[in-house]
This record gives structure tokens, sequence and C-alpha cells, in this order.
């Protein structure tokens, strides 16, 4: 197999290699494909629009080039500007594992992101982390069946909240209480997401576990929900955030 000269097959060429289940391949493409614009300097589309815009082509050399570390490091603080440092460091940690993978091949001498590094991520709005009881209180308020689903999910895994969103049906191992997937450890699950989950995805053999009438749960619409249901119960009375949530899972779980 011969080196890619452009990005976007180099690109192609890392998913296939890396073991993901659809939904991370899913996540990652749209992460490599947005650093696309920072590498020709220009800013990524927003909104609907980046979803349907064509990317830029361009020849994997570039990262090569002098201006990448630059333009990437840029691109790095408009990310956070626009989606949050959490998001803009989920991108950056996709990317270098891209350009390592791609230097392993020989494709790349520099490594423009050898001195780019994770933005602090503020402390999460709602306050102090959830403890066991509040958590379990949160678990029993009234909600919809996918909601309920995914906050358990959350909780009894500890898993990234965009992890946990991107499952699709066919990624679940039902008896075994786990994901079929090898990237990345498994994700596992208790009795209570045993107990919702089938109810959730019943009839259904593909596509994403959480749906909405558009098709995939988006981590906006997911975190609004949370923290106008859980408003109540917070003595600060925002409402939870999800990050508390997935926080408490992990702390419970150690």
């Amino acid at each position: 197999m011969g080196q890619p000269v452009e990005y976007a097959v180099a690109v192609d060429r890392f998913l296939s290699a890396a073991c993901l289940s659809a939904g991370s391949r899913r996540i990652y493409r749209i992460a490599l494909t947005t650093w696309a614009w920072a590498i020709v300097d220009r800013r990524p589309p927003v909104g609907d629009d980046r979803r349907n815009a064509v990317p830029p082509a361009l020849p994997l050399s570039l990262l090569d080039t002098g201006h990448a570390a630059p333009r990437l490091r840029s691109a790095l603080a408009a990310r956070s500007a626009a989606v949050g440092a959490r998001t803009a460091n989920r991108e950056l940690s996709i990317l270098v594992g891209a350009v390592t993978w791609w230097r392993e091949q020989g494709w790349l001498t520099d490594d423009p992101t050898a001195r780019l590094r994770p933005l602090s991520v503020p402390k999460s709005p709602g306050g102090a982390r959830l403890t066991a009881r509040q958590a379990r209180a949160v678990l029993e308020l009234p909600a919809p069946l996918r909601e309920q689903t995914f906050w358990h999910l959350l909780y009894e895994s500890g898993a990234p909240i965009e992890r946990v969103l991107a499952l699709d049906v066919d990624d679940l191992d039902m008896p075994g209480r786990r994901t079929l997937r090898c990237a990345d450890p498994p994700l596992c699950w208790g009795e209570g997401t045993a107990r919702l989950l089938p109810l959730l995805v019943l009839g259904r053999v593909d596509g994403p576990v959480f749906l909405t009438r558009r098709g995939r749960l988006s981590y906006r619409r997911a975190a609004e929900m949370f923290s106008a249901v859980t408003r109540p119960v917070d003595p600060q009375g925002r409402g939870w955030t999800l990050h508390q949530l997935s926080s408490a899972g992990r702390a419970a779980r150690s």
C-alpha cells in the first residue's frame, strides 16, 4: 500500500486500521475533517452548514510544513471558543492519534501536534460532584425511557458522554452487558441499564441507540434535558450536568 497523497485518503487509511465502532468512526471522521479546514487556514463551518460542507482537498504533506503547527494552535483556540474546551480537547486527541499513526507509517516526518497541549476545562456550573445518594435520586426521577436508559448507562459505565451517545444498536452485547467492539476498553453496565436497554432498542437491529426524530440524540439536547429534569433536586437550583453524573459513576466504580 503506497503513501497517500491526499489528506482525506490518509484519514480513510487511519480509520480502516483503527478498531472502532461505527459510532466512534463517525466521530473520528468528523473531527479529522474539521482539522482539514485548519490546515489550509480556513475556519470550519458550524451548525447545519458543517454537516453539508465539502471539506477542502489538500495534500497530507501540508502537515510537514512550518505553517501547520501555528495553524493548528490557532484552530484549537477557535474551536474551544466555538464548542468548548472539552470538545476541542477531544478533537485534538483524535488528531494526535492520527498523526502518530501516519508517522509510524512513514508518511509524515514532522509532528505538528507535538507542542499542542489540552486546554484547561472550566469546572461544571452545577457545582460540586454528585454524591452517590444524589445520583441515585437522579436515576429515580420520572423521565422518558430514552433519557432513563441514557442516564443509567452513563452512570453505570462511567464512560465519556460522547462515546455513549455514539453507540449503535449493533455495538451492544445484551447478555454480556457490554459493548462488542474492541476500540477502547468496552463499555460495561449494570442492572438498571440491563433492564431498560432491551426495551429502548426493541425491534431494532442497527442505527443509533439513542434516537430522535431526525437521527442521533445530540450532546446539547441530552445536556439540556438532563439539567431541566434535575433542577428540582439540585440544591443550587440550576440542575446537574451530564459530566457530573458520569464522574459520579466513575467514583462509584473505583
